[in-house]
């Protein structure tokens, strides 16, 4: 593991615990002596998402969470609140126990747990998932609130 500082390549381990996003190690530089914090997560590239157009792609959770971190923008929604909704939806799709889910599965589900943190952001995630084309449909979004 590099330094973030110096770029150092020797660390020691310091602490190390789980935690939520994986195993979390807290780490000291052995050229500069400046810690910092490092998680390890297993990466887990057994689902699959169809597409629309009937094309494959890795579920990247990642890729989901910025996507819902755009519509929670500016909004007093905290960032923990959206990882644990993440978490949240990344288990509910495993538990499913299928390699490949929809990706109008995976909207659904993740616009559900949207609205029942924050009206403002359901509305500017459903305004892109459910490809909005006019003012109408923002009208039936709010109506459905």
């Amino acid at each position: 593991m590099d330094c973030l500082y110096c770029s150092g390549t020797k660390s020691r381990v310091m602490d190390k615990r789980s935690s939520p996003n994986g195993i979390r190690r807290r780490r000291e530089c052995l050229k500069c002596g400046k810690r910092y914090t490092t998680y390890e997560k297993t990466a887990r590239d057994d689902l699959w998402i169809i597409k629309k157009d009937g094309s494959r792609e890795r579920f990247d959770i990642e890729k989901l969470k910025k996507g819902v971190e755009k519509a929670f923008e500016k909004r007093p929604v905290s960032h923990e609140k959206i990882n644990k909704m993440m978490n949240e939806v990344e288990e509910m799709l495993r538990r499913k126990g299928k390699k490949e889910i929809r990706s109008t599965v995976l909207g659904e589900l993740v616009i559900k747990k949207i609205r029942k943190l924050d009206d403002i952001a359901y509305i500017r995630f459903a305004s892109v998932y459910k490809n909005f084309q006019n003012i109408n449909d923002f009208k039936e979004a709010i109506k459905e609130l």
